[in-house]
């Protein structure tokens, strides 16, 4: 799993230089992974060896939320990690305009219909 972003981000960057090589890594994704977990927010954590990214899904006027996934990177990868992200959001800016910081958008905590049961 350690050389997974690493491999991705190389395979990112020379389909960029190269459209065919004639060494390709197929990757398949499962039906279940394909459909992705949705999270609004992410708690990162870190030691010497490694730094931990948990994705939670936090509902509206519920007190409790459960950890979604866990991703867990070298400080390396971490940082190859970041950076492709970074390259990625500013792309995606440069088509779409700036995404705004929820610091910038005053959303109250409540927002939504109450469940009731």
């Amino acid at each position: 799993m350690q050389g997974f972003f690493y491999l991705i981000l190389w395979l990112q960057k020379n389909s960029m230089e190269q459209t065919q090589q004639p060494n390709q890594l197929n990757i398949e994704i499962s039906e279940e992974i394909a459909e992705g977990t949705y999270a609004n927010l992410a708690i990162i954590t870190h030691s010497h060896a490694e730094f931990v990214v948990d994705f939670v899904n936090v509902m509206p006027g519920n007190p409790k939320s459960k950890v979604k996934s866990r991703i867990i990177f070298t400080p390396q990868h971490a940082k190859r990690f970041m950076k492709a992200m970074v390259e990625n959001i500013s792309r995606y800016e440069n088509v779409n305009g700036t995404i705004k910081d929820l610091e910038e958008i005053q959303l109250p905590m409540n927002f939504g219909p109450t469940a009731q049961a």
